[in-house]
């Protein structure tokens, strides 16, 4: 057990090492695509995001697999809401949709070199001490994203929350379902398992993921289509979140 342990720290400090160099280099790559289409740009910033799950793989061991890949529609976008528990899931999520669009605080544009490319995305970043004008923004341009076939990625909770916790799901990803006719597409994962919040040691492991079924909005109130999409993540949750 002791030899286990050395291991994933020495992995762990390899992982801190390496990672924020490639991010630092990787970021003015990111600002010199500031000025081309926002779909080139997200392809650059895809790389970065790509490369850190690679090398989370090699280096600290932590594979995952998906189940429910076939519940994302071709012909159609809408807004997926996914258990947050860890960075591994935003770093994977985004590029398994069309030039996705996630909700961040925009403190986040202020981080160095990780700011910087999230602003190549073009993302919907609100101010959270300022709740009517950040729920104005996210219906605003979450529309004017979603008409253009954007994806969008919400973290419900808010926050990273501990395995085996369930934190306050917010109304914005719903609301904004509720008003645009968009549906939601349910994440629920364990990544946190293995690279937890504010733990600097990453156990190896397979991070399970699966996707559920669309939740249609129309017809639905904010209320009624957030509790079917909190319902379906924490009972899903408590089927896959264990370590394998």
């Amino acid at each position: 057990m002791k030899g286990n342990t050395i291991s994933q720290f020495i992995r762990s400090c390899i992982f801190f090492i390496v990672v924020p160099i490639f991010t630092i280099f990787w970021s003015f790559v990111c600002i010199a695509s500031y000025p081309l289409p926002l779909r080139m740009r997200h392809r650059v910033v895809m790389v970065w995001t790509n490369s850190v799950v690679s090398l989370l793989k090699v280096i600290c061991k932590i594979d995952y697999r998906i189940d429910g890949l076939e519940n994302i529609p071709k012909d159609r976008n809408g807004i997926v809401m996914s258990k947050h528990q860890s960075s591994w899931e935003t770093f994977v999520l985004p590029g398994m949709f069309h030039q996705t669009a996630i909700i961040l605080k925009k403190e986040l544009f202020w981080v160095p070199f990780f700011g910087w490319g999230m602003v190549a995305t073009d993302p919907i970043a609100i101010n959270r001490k300022d709740g009517s004008s950040a729920m104005a923004q996210i219906l605003k341009q979450g529309k004017e994203y979603l008409d253009a076939g954007r994806w969008i990625l919400v973290f419900p909770e808010g926050t990273r929350i501990a395995p085996g916790q369930v934190g306050k799901y917010r109304i914005g990803g719903a609301r904004l379902a509720a008003e645009t006719g968009y549906p939601i597409l349910p994440v629920a994962h364990n990544a946190g398992r293995y690279w937890s919040r504010r733990q600097f040691i990453k156990k190896p492991g397979t991070v399970h993921m699966v996707i559920g079924p669309l939740i249609e909005s129309k017809g639905r109130t904010p209320d009624e289509i957030l509790k079917l999409t909190q319902d379906w993540i924490e009972s899903t949750m408590k089927k896959i979140d264990v370590t394998e």
